[in-house]
């Protein structure tokens, strides 16, 4: 049987010295299999962004270990953390983070000139990202003259372009209106469940959350909850 896609093993990781400190995550233990959809939520400061941020190589932790497919990650370097996430992972971000005056078609192929995808590879790739995502016709248009909902759309292609087995979404829908954050989470549990993509999601939205097979809250550095497929499998 494979190991988790994803787990935690007693994470701890905690800011500044003495009186000062502040423990982000206290002793979490956290198993995520390959194929999930799962919302972390929880109040500002409960940790579910510094769990995001271990998960995405982006931070480590100060005690326990991050493993993933069986590996540890904790004790990688900084060049071995970002290969990994160069590899195996996507980011989609609230604030879309596009570069401004470049098309949509170059903000996608982003990720795969840091792989050293030959340019008319990368084009190819990029173009097959924008129509999976229903954008194959504003592949020439920049950021500015897209729409919110259209601006995560490729966001969201440029985290498929690196063909990642994870897609981190840290509040995806948070700048867009009702019917742009429905029909972005409708985007994503599509990918998730045609194409098997696990998603990590980040949110404080209910309705969004509902979006996921699981759901965990964090409460001052601690799971408090976990419901959902494989709590449920757990549990059985």
């Amino acid at each position: 049987m494979p190991p988790p896609l994803i787990e935690f093993r007693g994470v701890s990781r905690s800011y500044g010295e003495g009186e000062a400190r502040v423990m982000a995550l206290d002793t979490v233990d956290l198993t995520i299999e390959a194929g999930e959809f799962v919302a972390i939520m929880g109040p500002s400061g409960s940790g579910k962004s510094t769990a995001m941020n271990i998960i995405g190589c982006l931070d480590r932790p100060t005690a326990g270990h991050y493993l993933f497919q069986g590996a540890d990650v904790s004790n990688l370097s900084r060049d071995q953390r970002a290969l990994l996430r160069r590899h195996y992972l996507g980011f989609v971000f609230q604030g879309f983070n596009l570069l401004a005056r470049t098309s949509a078609l170059e903000n996608v192929e982003l990720p795969l000139i840091y792989k050293g995808m030959a340019r008319t590879e990368r084009i190819a790739w990029a173009e097959a990202a924008l129509e999976k995502v229903g954008l194959s016709g504003r592949a020439g248009h920049d950021p500015s003259q897209l729409s919110g909902g259209q601006q995560q759309r490729v966001a969201i292609a440029r985290a498929l372009a690196g063909d990642p087995m994870v897609i981190l979404a840290d509040e995806p829908t948070g700048n867009l209106d009702t019917r742009r954050s429905h029909e972005i989470m409708e985007l994503l549990a599509q990918l998730n469940r045609d194409d098997g993509i696990t998603i990590v999601m980040v949110t404080h939205e209910e309705d969004m959350a509902t979006y996921a097979s699981r759901r965990i809250d964090f409460v001052d550095g601690r799971i408090v909850s976990d419901t959902g497929a494989r709590a449920m499998e757990g549990a059985a």
